[in-house]
């Protein structure tokens, strides 16, 4: 069967006049060995999409961002060695050197700005500046953990070095990209877009699934910049993934930097290099990076060694571009390697939680397939090279084995954590009206009883929320949106997720955590001296 006609097949489900789009990209080298476009730019309008039609391709914008960090580098504007601080007076004191090399790599342990709009209550999708960004960010003084030690996804990292870039080359961020990467390599459609409010030509409507399975316009308030803003099309994400391949319009060292592995950690190299990560498909060596913004899911992806690009966009996020794109590689690379000579045992279906720690995931098994569920959604589980098993994401945030007496364990960077299974038992008594509260955090949480249920009010500087607790173990909780209807959810989250995060409620603290933030404490009101 020819590429074009696989591709074709395998994304007939949205080649239709009821149905958003996608663009999907082959090339070897030179050679385009597929560019298809398939279903609507604009529901509403019955607008094809095609190739020139213009998405938004969220997280990828990180890649641009680096190189033109990399770029100020050679041009002594800027070092990966400078302390953040020194180029962003506002920022708090995070009591150790938090450099600008922490944020390319993603091992800064700063908190994820998206994470904590959601715990303070911030609607995601309503409308919001660049002041109101640098805020939020800004508003925690505590890490995650120790700069370096740990890899963690948080937008704010590139958040932050956009508006580093800004400070040290006295330009706008699109005005630095059209002029260093963009209008040399003729990417006469890829830009910032700040919000959804913007209008440019030939731009797609973004769709999401509404309650009853039909589709909406899906729309994202806050402004954004270098860690998710740019737009593009199939036609540019070609030229940028040729111009990775062999670069015209800067050192090839540059590029080389950008892909090797951003940090050592826990004597383990990182997948993550500086914009862009590394990891293998079907035994084949890969390096690029995906998006995920409410109304938009990509992925671009090059093969080194055979030359390979395949680079995929959308106008709605119902598909996994990680499982699409599998599957197109395999089917023009297949399979390298010999498999596995002995699989990892099957998991067994449950909710587990950290044995010494507030971490929570769902293992589900069918008949064909296990899957993991987290806060941040579901993955199916596939086997890893190394004979457990891993969530089929573009980051995967550990890999997962069957252990004694019921237990998983998780290995991430060589470090082992067990999981036992959840006991719900009898929720633990909790006090109505108890107040916690952290100037550090610029947070604070009151519990409150609603008929059979637990309610939290969160309160930030900004915002405040009022969430639904679900308990899962112990003194662990998950954290839901209170109300039911759909709407009202998406005021918290831009998706529906399986859960917000997690509080553990003691006597004389709060915890929260979630898949990007962690430990997180509210000491409780007399603990604070209040």
């Amino acid at each position: 069967m020819s590429i074009s006609t696989y591709i074709d097949g395998l994304f007939s489900e949205w080649d239709s006049a009821q149905s958003p789009g996608m663009i999907v990209a082959v090339a070897r080298g030179d050679e385009d060995l597929h560019r298809g476009a398939y279903g609507m730019a604009d529901l509403a309008h019955g607008i094809p999409m095609d190739f020139r039609s213009v998405t938004r391709i969220a997280s990828q914008s990180k890649q641009f961002t680096t190189l033109l960090m990399l770029m100020l580098e050679e041009e002594g504007l800027l070092a990966l060695d400078d302390d953040i601080r020194d180029h962003l007076g506002y920022l708090p004191d995070y009591g150790t050197r938090v450099t600008i090399r922490h944020l390319a790599n993603n091992t800064s342990g700063l908190r994820d700005i998206l994470d904590m709009m959601i715990i303070g209550g911030t609607p995601i999708t309503a409308p919001s500046s660049r002041d109101f960004a640098r805020r939020t960010a800004s508003r925690s003084a505590a890490l995650n953990f120790a700069p370096g030690t740990d890899l963690l996804y948080s937008n704010t990292n590139f958040l932050l070095l956009t508006e580093i870039l800004e400070a040290a080359s006295g330009q706008s961020f699109d005005s630095l990209l059209a002029e260093r990467l963009t209008e040399p390599l003729g990417m006469e459609d890829t830009r910032l877009m700040v919000r959804d409010d913007a209008i440019l030509p030939r731009l797609a409507v973004h769709h999401r699934r509404g309650p009853d399975g039909g589709w909406l316009r899906a729309a994202w308030g806050i402004a954004i910049g270098g860690e998710g803003g740019l737009v593009s099309t199939g036609d540019d994400m070609l030229r940028w993934l040729r111009h990775l391949a062999r670069p015209t319009i800067c050192d090839p060292a540059l590029i080389a930097r950008m892909e090797a592995s951003g940090a050592t950690i826990n004597g383990v190299p990182s997948p993550y290099g500086f914009g862009l990560m590394s990891g293998f498909s079907g035994g084949h060596r890969c390096v690029g990076h995906g998006g995920w913004i409410s109304g938009s899911r990509s992925l671009s992806l090059r093969f080194p060694e055979s030359d390979l690009a395949i680079s995929i966009l959308s106008n709605h996020d119902d598909f996994s571009p990680v499982v699409m794109m599998e599957k197109i590689a395999a089917h023009v690379l297949g399979a390298k390697g010999a498999k596995n000579a002995t699989h990892p045992a099957p998991l067994r279906a449950g909710t587990y939680r950290q044995a010494d720690g507030d971490g929570l995931f769902i293992i589900e098994a069918g008949d064909d397939r296990q899957s993991l569920t987290t806060g941040m959604g579901t993955a199916p589980l596939v086997e890893s090279p190394e004979g457990r098993w891993v969530p089929q994401s573009s980051l995967p945030p550990f890999q997962l084995s069957a252990g004694e007496r019921g237990a998983i364990v998780t290995e991430h960077f060589a470090r082992e954590t067990a999981f036992r299974p959840a006991e719900p038992g009898t929720a633990p008594a909790l006090q109505e009206g108890a107040f916690y509260t952290s100037e550090t955090e610029g947070l604070s949480a009151t519990l409150s009883r609603f008929g059979d249920e637990w309610r939290l009010r969160l309160q930030s500087t900004d915002d405040a929320s009022l969430l639904r607790l679900q308990h899962r173990d112990g003194t662990l909780f998950t954290v839901h949106p209170a109300d039911s209807d759909t709407h009202d959810q998406w005021r918290f989250a831009p998706w529906v997720l399986p859960w917000l995060f997690t509080v553990r409620i003691d006597k004389d603290r709060l915890v929260i955590n979630s898949d990007r933030t962690r430990n997180l404490v509210l000491p409780a009101a007399e603990a604070a001296g209040a």
